[in-house]
């Protein structure tokens, strides 16, 4: 099976279906792996506020993303220039040792930055590969998939990290290492799909001139544009609402342990993966504008959380934020991946995508901390954080709609 696999993907696509063993193994190497993802942040969060540096744990995000941004000219060379599913093996096993030395009491920053290695190759394969498996057709679908498998693992992750942190950091990092051990163990049966670049070259001048052009590239492709901009906004503004329900959760709900605003992530997974679902169901490719319904809706959302005071109503919040967040992000993702395998491939496509999204994080998480650090109140920096999401959607959407002629 998997050597007419190899033939097949010299073509286009291998047109599987969505039910076959090699798009199973994906998502199941994908739930793992997210789940050990998620899980080991809550535990290192804890990990760090045991010690009395809770000023420090945005650093920990910082910790991540930091190589997705150094390795970025890399990352979609190496998911192209390899079969992408021994690029996500490779990518697994080096989140395993990251997990297994903070485990041992390793430096937790270094240790989770040696998991963000291992998440820089891993994102553009997991998503790379989806367009060499799926005809366009099954784009969105098999995204809604993807994200439905990523966001099921981001809740149970998030819920068991929050758990554990509170209980046993111990049985957390073993938790985390069996999942990344089950994920690397999936990959295995990935069919074995060519390198989309075989013959890339992996000088550094010569990365880092192919990263530029493909950044240029895509740019001027009026939808990768679109998706690029808008994937940004989302995991960037995403990533920084995690880490400020850490600080707000306290203040807004008098609440001080772990498990709660880990709960709460939890909520906005289950958001997220509804918004997949509808957006499998009501946006193609061809209808993507439709998207813009959900990010609009993202900033007034998290305005919203300045002025809540109850467990009841934060729940009701969280789980909107996901809805919109999901039905925004899922077909922006397809959009890249198929505008990517047209032109740079979907490898360097995603690796620009994660190099603008993680930018972005760093911005977000940066600003965030600086106004706290000012003395600003945290329902202060949570509203004024929902205003410049707006205001950068708006700015998205205004862009799109003036460009539909060109």
């Amino acid at each position: 099976m998997y050597e007419h696999a190899r033939m097949n993907a010299r073509g286009n696509t291998l047109d599987l279906s969505l039910l076959s063993l090699g798009m199973g193994a994906v998502l199941v190497a994908q739930f793992f792996s997210a789940l050990a993802d998620n899980a080991v942040l809550i535990v290192a969060i804890a990990i760090v506020k045991n010690a009395g540096m809770a000023k420090h744990v945005p650093w920990l995000q910082e910790a991540f993303v930091v190589p997705f941004i150094l390795l970025a000219p890399f990352s979609g060379q190496i998911a192209d220039g390899f079969p992408k599913g021994r690029v996500m093996l490779v990518s697994n096993i080096l989140k395993l040792a990251g997990a297994l030395l903070m485990s041992l009491g390793f430096n937790p920053l270094l240790a989770y930055s040696l998991i963000g290695v291992g998440a820089t190759t891993y994102s553009p394969a997991k998503y790379g590969i989806l367009s060499q498996m799926f005809a366009p057709r099954l784009l969105v679908r098999a995204n809604g998939m993807l994200e439905g498998s990523t966001i099921a693992a981001i809740l149970l992750g998030v819920l068991l990290g929050g758990w554990l942190a509170d209980h046993s950091i111990a049985w957390g990092f073993g938790g985390v290492i069996i999942a990344y051990a089950v994920a690397t163990a999936a990959n295995l049966l990935i069919p074995n799909l060519a390198a989309e670049n075989p013959s890339a070259n992996f000088s550094f001048r010569f990365l880092l001139s192919q990263f530029i052009n493909a950044i240029k590239s895509l740019f001027t492709d009026r939808d990768a544009r679109f998706s690029l901009c808008g994937t940004s906004a989302f995991w960037g503004s995403g990533t920084s609402l995690r880490l400020l329900l850490f600080a707000w959760v306290p203040v807004a709900l008098h609440i001080a342990d772990n498990e709660t605003p880990a709960k709460l992530m939890g909520v906005v997974s289950i958001g997220i993966v509804g918004g997949a679902v509808l957006a499998g169901l009501w946006i193609t490719l061809a209808k993507v504008n439709r998207v813009l319904l959900g990010g609009i809706l993202l900033g007034p959302l998290i305005v919203m959380m300045s002025v809540v005071t109850h467990m009841t109503t934060a729940v009701i919040l969280m789980a909107a934020i996901g809805f919109c967040g999901g039905l925004f992000v899922v077909p922006l993702n397809a959009l890249l991946q198929e505008r990517g395998h047209r032109s740079v491939g979907a490898g360097s496509a995603l690796a620009v995508q994660n190099f603008c999204e993680n930018l972005t994080m760093l911005i977000f998480i940066g600003g965030c901390s600086i106004a706290i650090s000012a003395g600003a109140s945290i329902t202060h920096t949570v509203a004024g954080f929902g205003i410049v999401l707006l205001l950068a959607i708006c700015t998205i959407s205004i862009v799109r709609f003036r460009g539909k002629e060109t």
